[in-house]
C-alpha cells in the first residue's frame, strides 16, 4: 500500500496562511445537492452574446490559435483605448499603458506582484472580494482592513482610511461598485479618496470590474479619470460580468508605462499572454456588444428591486444596492453567526448563499446573496429564506 507522505512542513508560510475561497466552499457541497437555488457565484445566468461568440467561431475558421503579443492584440488594446476615451474622456496610450491579462484576477495579481516589497502595507476596505487580501500575502504584502459601515452604505470615508495609514502604507486597493454589498462611490466620495492617495502618495487599485452594472440613474465614476489620479492608478477591468464572459478569462490593466512594463515581466514568465480566441471575442464585445449589455443590466436591474423589496419585507435591515449584481442583508437578528446561517439555510431549505465573513471579518453577521439568476428562482429562494427565518430564528 502506498503510504502518502505529510509535505505540510514544506509548503510556503504565505500559502499555509490563507483560507480556502468562503465562496467556493458553499458552491462545492451545492453542487452535491438535489433541488438547490443558488444564489453564491457571482456569475450571469446568461450565455455569452452571439456576435461575440461568432467572433470566436469566425477566428477558429480563420485558424488564429497562435499566441500574441505578451501584452496582448494591438488591436485590442487600441480598442480599450478608445472605450475609456469616449466613455470617461481619460486617455491611455494602446502600446505602453494597456496590458492584457487572463481575467482580472491575474491583474490584480500582477499588480501586487509588480508592486509590494516583503512589509509593505496595503489598505483594503472591507467588505471586500475574496482575493484582495490573499494576493496581498502571497506578495509579500501585508492587508490592513478598513471597516466600511452599513449606516454608510458600505461607502469608504477618507477619515476611516486615516486611521489605519502608516509610514509602510504604499497601497490603497478599491473596488466600486462593490463585491459583495452592492454599493457603489460618487464622484464627491471618490475626489476625497483622491486627496488622501495623493496626500499620502500612495498607489492605487482601482479594481472596477462592475463599472458598467449601475443602476438607479447612478453612473460609474472611472477613478483614473479623476484630476490627478491617472498617473498614480493601476485600473482593472474585463468582461466576465457585463458581458456575461467569465468562463472567456479575459481581462486587463491600464497605467502608467512603468508600472504596466513590470507587470508585464511577470506576466510574460508566467501566462505569457492571454488566449487569443478571448482576446477577438473582447474585441467584438468592444464594437458591437453594448446593445446585449444594456438588456442585461436592465434584466438584472428588475432581479435587484424584487430582492431589495423581498429581504426588505422579511424585515432585515439591508440598504439598496446600486451596483454590481450583489445584496447584503444584516442577519444578524436571527440569532445566527453568518456561517450558521449558510449552513443551516442549505440544509434545511436547500437555498445556497455566502456567510458574510468570507469577505472579511467585518462582513459577519451579513449574508452575500447573488440575484444573477432568474426572477422565478429568486421569487422562489426569498419564499424558502422567509420559511427559514420564521422557523428558525433565535
Amino acid at each position: 500500500m502506498k503510504v502518502q507522505r505529510d509535505f505540510k512542513e514544506r509548503l510556503s508560510p504565505a500559502v499555509q496562511s490563507i483560507q480556502p475561497s468562503g465562496i467556493r466552499k458553499f458552491f462545492d457541497i451545492a453542487a452535491k445537492m438535489e433541488d438547490v437555488i443558488s444564489l453564491g457565484v457571482g456569475e450571469p445566468d446568461f450565455v455569452t452574446p452571439w456576435s461575440i461568440r461568432e467572433s470566436c467561431v469566425y477566428g477558429l475558421e480563420q485558424g488564429y490559435t497562435s499566441y500574441t503579443a505578451n501584452r496582448g492584440l494591438l488591436e485590442l488594446r487600441e480598442e480599450i483605448a478608445r472605450h475609456y476615451d469616449s466613455v470617461y474622456d481619460v486617455q491611455y496610450d494602446a502600446a505602453t499603458d494597456i496590458l492584457v491579462t487572463v481575467g482580472v484576477s491575474e491583474a490584480l495579481d500582477l499588480a501586487m506582484r509588480a508592486l509590494l516589497s516583503p512589509g509593505d502595507e496595503v489598505l483594503i476596505p472591507e467588505p471586500c472580494y475574496v482575493s484582495y487580501q490573499a494576493c496581498t500575502i502571497l506578495a509579500g504584502g501585508v492587508p490592513v482592513a478598513v471597516p466600511a459601515k452599513l449606516e454608510n452604505e458600505f461607502r469608504i470615508t477618507p477619515e476611516e482610511l486615516e486611521a489605519h495609514v502608516t509610514p509602510k502604507t504604499k497601497v490603497l486597493l478599491i473596488g466600486y461598485p462593490n463585491n459583495p454589498t452592492g454599493a457603489i462611490m460618487t464622484r464627491k466620495d471618490l475626489m476625497a479618496i483622491a486627496a488622501f492617495a495623493e496626500e499620502h502618495d500612495l498607489l492605487v487599485i482601482s479594481d472596477e470590474i462592475y463599472g458598467d452594472l449601475t443602476y438607479g440613474g447612478e453612473e460609474h465614476v472611472c477613478f483614473s479619470a479623476l484630476p490627478g489620479m491617472q498617473e498614480r492608478t493601476l485600473l482593472l477591468n474585463g468582461f466576465s460580468k457585463a458581458y456575461a464572459m467569465t468562463g472567456w478569462r479575459i481581462g486587463y490593466v491600464l497605467g502608467a508605462p512603468d508600472l504596466i512594463a513590470a507587470m508585464t515581466k511577470i506576466h510574460q514568465y508566467t501566462m505569457l499572454c492571454a488566449p487569443i480566441t478571448a482576446q477577438l471575442a473582447a474585441i467584438e464585445a468592444l464594437r458591437h456588444g453594448e446593445k446585449y449589455m444594456k438588456k442585461m443590466v436592465a434584466e438584472y436591474d428588475r432581479r435587484r428591486r424584487l430582492i431589495y423589496e423581498g429581504f426588505t419585507k422579511m424585515g432585515l435591515n439591508c440598504f439598496e444596492p446600486k451596483g454590481a449584481f450583489y445584496i447584503f442583508p444584516d442577519i444578524s437578528t436571527t440569532g445566527f453567526t453568518s456561517e450558521e446561517f449558510a449552513e443551516k439555510l442549505l440544509e434545511s431549505e436547500h437555498v445556497a448563499l455566502v456567510p458574510g465573513n468570507a469577505f472579511g471579518a467585518c462582513g459577519e453577521g451579513h449574508v452575500r446573496c447573488s440575484y444573477a439568476t432568474s426572477i422565478d428562482k429568486i421569487s422562489e429562494a426569498l419564499a424558502r429564506i422567509e420559511n427559514f427565518i420564521k422557523h428558525h430564528r433565535r
